[in-house]
């Protein structure tokens, strides 16, 4: 497995606002002292304590736990959490992923919060393993995109590191990605529709320059280009073309098509990188990876992940 990426605090800023909106749905507040949970509180006596065992059903790739141990450590400080399955380890069914010790009250209180975050980012971990593993031997790396959650995309992208994907761009903010739809207007401030491409890629990269200051990567901020195309795509790539683009997405190529790319570009401009998108799913990645491709982006190891089934079950309680 590779090495998971850090959880860094980006990502507990993302976590405990979203902490912080999951207990209020549930307790009314993000607060447990003011927050009310009618069974809870009228079944468990404040003053006991327990220890409870997050347990996998089944198996797959884990991530949220420290987003779990978030939640204890600035929601329910009393509750002490014990790690034996990191973020991107590899757990089987009835394997104990962590365990909580502490008041049985407040155990009781943040568990759904601790779950959800669990099952949902361990179930992209697990999605982005199995694509990961169907390009296993070729160049090719599994990326995912912006087709996140509202919210939650720090944390999903970092749940496809997890399972050994790569994150593409964060945001419209970290690179410039020009569409169809940007192309579609574009068209409109040219004279000629064959200068579309290389006049749109030359702008961008004089607007870089220009605004290198306020943007994340300054000038080496990544230039990507869509094409559904070979013929957009030569034109892309052609020797007269001053201005490259950095990667080029091939979207909707079926493999011969992508194979001729990859031929292409080896020919004209080896340092550009390029993307297959569309059609990608789990019978067809491993094809598309063969046709020397640099990446592939996955929608779905996001969109479509399934929740992973974990469990909190009772240990003991006094």
């Amino acid at each position: 497995m590779p090495v998971p990426p850090e959880f860094s605090q980006p990502l507990r800023d993302a976590s405990l606002a979203l902490i912080e909106l999951a207990l209020a749905e549930d307790i009314g507040v993000a607060d447990l002292s003011r927050g009310i949970d009618c069974t809870t509180d009228a079944l468990v006596p404040a003053d006991s304590t327990a220890t409870a065992a997050f347990v996998s059903r089944e198996q797959g790739i884990v991530c949220g736990v420290e987003v779990s141990r978030l939640v204890a450590a600035e929601f329910a400080p009393s509750v002490r959490i014990v790690v034996e399955k990191n973020d991107g380890d590899e757990v089987s069914p009835k394997q104990t992923i962590a365990t909580m010790t502490g008041p049985a009250h407040d155990i009781l209180t943040i568990e759904r919060t601790c779950l959800n975050f669990m099952c949902r980012l361990s179930g992209i971990a697990t999605m982005a393993h199995a694509f990961a593993s169907r390009v296993s031997g070729t160049k090719a790396r599994v990326l995912d995109t912006r087709k996140t959650a509202p919210g939650w995309r720090l944390l999903e992208k970092y749940a496809v590191a997890c399972g050994g994907g790569t994150n593409h761009r964060m945001g419209l903010y970290d690179a410039i990605m020009i569409k169809d739809n940007h192309l579609a207007f574009y068209r409109t401030q040219v004279p000629e529709s064959g200068q579309t491409i290389d006049q749109a890629l030359a702008v961008a990269r004089k607007w870089i320059t220009a605004n290198a200051s306020r943007l994340p990567l300054g000038k080496n901020t990544i230039v990507q280009l869509e094409v559904d195309t070979l013929d957009q795509f030569k034109l892309a790539i052609d020797d007269n073309n001053p201005a490259l683009p950095d990667i080029v997405l091939l979207d909707n190529m079926d493999n011969d098509q992508l194979a001729q790319a990859v031929a292409i570009r080896d020919q004209l401009a080896a340092d550009v990188l390029l993307e297959a998108s569309g059609g990608v799913n789990l019978s067809t990645i491993q094809g598309i990876s063969q046709t020397g491709v640099d990446r592939i982006s996955v929608g779905a190891v996001t969109h479509s992940a399934s929740n992973f089934d974990i469990g909190l079950d009772w240990v003991n309680r006094s």
